[in-house]
């Protein structure tokens, strides 16, 4: 599967942003897929994750009541509202496909090019 992410941008705190992630190659109707994040100098963290049949959402902790995670299936897109930035948020954002959680982690196995997220003070 290829995954093409957009919708990075500056923004001011406070503010909002919408990424997209587009997914192709095959049927992208049974798997998780999700964001993860990495700051300069940081490790990569998991932001938020969508299971594609039935729509469970997962969320971290950081991010839980300001990112919404959604797709739509029809256009095998899955999208992440970003309301409330903070400059803690700022990072490379990364799409992700095939994702799993064990032992407390999740981990993908696709990956997309990332998409920066710059939020000023």
């Amino acid at each position: 599967v290829q995954l093409q992410a957009s919708g990075g941008g500056l923004v001011q705190a406070g503010g909002s942003l919408r990424l997209s992630c587009a997914a192709s190659g095959r049927s992208t109707n049974t798997y998780i897929m999700g964001w993860f994040r990495q700051a300069p100098g940081k490790e990569r963290e998991f932001v938020a994750a969508i299971a594609r049949s039935g729509g469970s959402t997962w969320y971290a902790d950081s991010v839980k009541g300001r990112f919404t995670i959604s797709s739509d299936n029809a256009k095998n897109r899955v999208y992440l509202q970003m309301n409330g930035l903070k400059p803690e948020d700022t990072a490379v954002y990364y799409c992700a496909a095939d994702l799993s959680f064990y032992g407390g982690i999740w981990k993908g196995q696709n990956w997309g090019q990332g998409t920066q997220v710059t939020v000023s003070s």
